[in-house]
């Protein structure tokens, strides 16, 4: 038992060090410990800090995209949707009101998250430092949750584009299991609790847009089609696309559905022409707070 009593002794003094050190130290962390108004102030002077020392816009706009993406995420998380103004909740949208010189267009791609596709205009947009708007398929997310947090981790803007992409009228039940039960599973695969929907083939009269009108979802249309989804031969596909290209304008392009081979070869094509036109490339949620403003300062004028 002495012999015993001597082993244990000299660890039990060392254990109630490591303890004692422990607490210290995470006293001293407690102490150190920002609110979150003192990490959302170094959260910019840091901002600030990259745009001074860094050189490269690309890496400057990274960073904001991440800090963007998490204050996001946090007001999303409290039940806040953040990527909707509050004008635009219930309404139907084919392209922003906006001053023909504000030169911005959005991207826009459905049906995914889809294998090679989805990976594949996710480098290209990220090459070009370009965000999108992906409106996802419910069961595409459940299948590849991997592919759709890469979605939202890179910056870009999720959203709702039902569960099984049906097209068939549907009683109200089933329109809120599409709709709803999407909704679910992007929130809990990435933390977004999204405010935007496109109901499938643009069909505004099967039971998903009125459901998705009255629970205040903006039902995003579009203004230039690709027609990606018949498979068009890449020039087609872009002329498709520019034909009835505008400022405040909306671009429907797929990446998922299918054999999407010809809109990854287009996509690079349709960037460039768009760059020299002097067109910017915003997400869909950049886009209505950018008609919101200008309908404030119109509205200020009168």
């Amino acid at each position: 038992m002495e012999h015993n009593k001597s082993f244990f002794w000299p660890q039990g003094i060392l254990i109630t060090l490591l303890c004692l050190t422990g607490t210290v130290g995470i006293g001293f962390m407690m102490l150190v410990k920002p609110n979150i108004s003192d990490a959302q102030s170094r959260h910019d002077i840091s901002s600030n800090d990259i745009a001074a020392n860094v050189g490269t816009q690309q890496r400057i706009e990274a960073f904001k995209a991440t800090i963007l993406t998490s204050w996001q995420q946090e007001a999303q998380e409290k039940g806040i949707t953040t990527d909707v103004p509050s004008r635009f909740q219930g309404e139907t949208i084919k392209a922003a009101t906006l001053p023909p010189d504000q030169k911005v267009i959005a991207l826009t791609f459905d049906d995914g998250p889809w294998p090679k596709s989805t990976a594949l205009i996710l480098d290209i947009l990220k090459r070009n430092n370009i965000k999108g708007t992906f409106f996802v398929l419910g069961q595409n997310v459940q299948n590849y949750p991997d592919l759709t947090k890469r979605i939202v981790a890179e910056g870009n803007t999720i959203a709702n584009h039902t569960w099984y992409h049906l097209y068939h009228k549907m009683n109200p039940q089933t329109a809120a299991y599409e709709v709803a039960n999407t909704s679910d599973i992007i929130f809990k695969t990435t933390g977004i609790k999204t405010g935007l929907f496109r109901p499938p083939g643009g069909i505004m009269n099967n039971g998903v847009a009125a459901y998705a009108r009255s629970n205040k979802y903006a039902i995003i249309m579009w203004s230039s089609d690709s027609t990606d989804y018949s498979r068009p031969g890449v020039p087609r596909l872009i002329n498709n696309i520019f034909r009835s290209a505008k400022p405040g304008g909306i671009v429907l392009m797929h990446d998922g559905g299918g054999d999407r081979s010809h809109t990854v070869k287009a996509l690079p094509e349709v960037i460039n022409k768009f760059r020299k036109q002097g067109y910017e490339f915003v997400t869909i949620p950049e886009m209505l707070e950018m008609q919101d403003k200008h309908q404030q300062l119109l509205a200020k004028k009168k």
